[in-house]
């Protein structure tokens, strides 16, 4: 099921003009990487002050999350790069650079600073801020922790003033991201000392229950909200695999807190994933994708990532600039004759630069067995250029190319389109006066599928654009054929096998 985000355009515009115009007080802008592991010179911007950092196990995320936190004193670097030893390679010549604001040293300009690992030893000038790392760990149950258990028992109690019922604010948060009243949660001191609680709650029937029969998503999202209503303002929070323990519509308003945070409280988050549904709020330009020491902004299809990486047995990967394009090359592939359909993946990549600097790493990587094709839309003001295997689909605006063809065949077709689209073939004429009405009246062509869906009974957008692909592959042979003309040698052909059982 697909979720749709809450947080209104206007309010990411906002943040992207505020995070553009350096209106903080303290704010994390860039990080140039020198040498650290698999990067080598590279640069990493922080656009919105809540970004996702994505990419395959393995990939560099936690490296750039620990990057982020050494520019700031009270972070220490062994947090995220300690060494054991033999069995970790040498940090020598490991090198960040900063673009950071911070106010209270530089009113109308920006502060320099770089980190480096040199004689053995990490050298820098840290800054002050406030810097909560929300590791792995928090998902780790009650019941699991060795130093939890003295305080189970049913001898276990403290003093009423040992227990705080949780805050107004943590309440209300909690409440939207999990969807459950927490109005009667209280925190229980359990250690006076270093402040260890402990979570209790009631069930809706008001039967009591504490932390230790919880599920780990619930007691991970109490503790972040609490900790994050309480840090400073302009602080920065980094968090690891933010998904962990979560339901993907929880993930999605976790995300959607931390950018409430940002207008509220004026807070920078910086997160791992490896979740679709943790980007869903998020603008483009806050994606980074870590892959093979080389860094992409933008948003990318989580299971594009090891496609990316070169992480595929598939004899032929197409990268596109989006899902319509990806529907469109395979429709095509699947109307084309003697061709092993499971040997061939397509990957959206949401932007024709994205799609277009992925191809050309991934063709570049020694370690990749078989070449990808880079197969842009016709608008795209990418170049295309056969030698690098960069191919351009038909026409000059995908979605009005392709509706107009198939408006040109109405006379034909418009039961068929009616059928493939799950309506009734007698439904043919009202189907034609639907299409017709919005091909004369759309302004935007990346709405016509929209349009014509809500004017049939509420039809789904994927349905209808797959009803007009389908119809235009069965009237266009000789256009499906033309798309792979030019690299028609690199389909992988049909096994003999296959083509005996079909």
């Amino acid at each position: 099921m697909a979720y749709q985000s809450e947080i209104r355009p206007s309010q990411i515009q906002a943040l992207l003009d505020k995070a553009q115009s350096k209106k903080y007080a303290k704010y994390l802008a860039k990080i140039y990487i020198e040498k650290a592991r698999a990067f080598d010179k590279k640069t990493i911007t922080f656009d919105f002050p809540v970004t996702a950092l994505v990419g395959p196990n393995g990939g560099g995320k936690t490296t750039l999350l620990g990057a982020a936190a050494c520019v700031y004193a009270s972070v220490k670097p062994s947090l995220f790069f300690a060494k054991s030893g033999k069995f970790d390679a040498s940090m020598k010549n490991w090198r960040f650079e900063y673009e950071v604001i911070d106010r209270s040293m530089r009113q109308a300009d920006s502060v320099r600073r770089s980190v480096k690992f040199k004689n053995l030893k990490w050298s820098r000038e840290g800054l002050s801020r406030e810097v909560v790392h929300i590791g792995v760990s928090r998902t780790v149950p009650l019941t699991e922790r060795n130093d939890m258990k003295r305080y189970t028992g049913g001898r276990f109690d403290v003093p009423d003033e040992q227990i705080e019922m949780l805050t107004p604010a943590a309440v209300s948060a909690v409440k939207k991201i999990l969807d459950k009243d927490f109005s009667k949660f209280k925190n229980v001191i359990v250690h006076l000392k270093d402040r260890t609680t402990i979570i209790a709650g009631q069930t809706a029937k008001g039967e009591a229950y504490s932390e230790f029969h919880f599920g780990a998503g619930e007691s991970s999202i109490i503790r972040i909200v609490q900790q994050l209503e309480n840090v400073p303002e302009n602080s920065l929070v980094l968090i690891e695999e933010i998904e962990n323990g979560l339901h993907p519509l929880a993930t999605m308003r976790l995300v959607e807190y931390l950018i409430e945070l940002a207008e509220r409280r004026k807070l920078q988050a910086i997160f791992t994933t490896h979740s679709n549904d943790a980007l869903v709020p998020l603008p483009d330009k806050a994606i980074w994708a870590s892959i093979n020491g080389n860094l992409y902004q933008g948003k990318l299809d989580i299971a594009s990532l090891r496609a990316i990486g070169g992480q595929v047995s598939s004899q032929l990967t197409i990268f596109v600039e989006d899902k319509f394009a990806k529907a469109w090359v395979e429709e095509s592939l699947r109307n084309t004759s003697n061709i092993a359909l499971d040997a061939i993946e397509v990957h959206a990549l949401e932007g024709d630069g994205t799609a277009m600097r992925i191809h050309l790493d991934h063709n570049m990587d020694p370690s990749v067995k078989f070449p990808s094709i880079c197969v842009l839309d016709g608008d795209s003001a990418q170049k295309d250029d056969p030698k690098k295997l960069v191919f351009r689909l038909p026409g000059d605006m995908p979605e009005s190319y392709l509706f107009d063809k198939v408006v040109a065949t109405l006379d034909r077709s418009s039961g068929e389109l009616a059928v493939a689209m799950l309506r009734p073939f007698d439904e043919e004429n009202k189907v034609r006066a639907v299409v017709e009405s919005v091909g004369n009246t759309n302004r935007n062509p990346h709405l016509l599928f929209s349009q014509v869906g809500k004017q049939l009974n509420l039809t789904p957008e994927h349905r209808v654009r797959d009803a007009f692909l389908s119809i235009w592959a069965r009237y266009y042979p000789d256009e499906v054929l033309a798309i792979f003309e030019p690299f028609k040698d690199r389909l992988p052909p049909e096994r003999a096998d296959e083509g005996d059982n079909a």
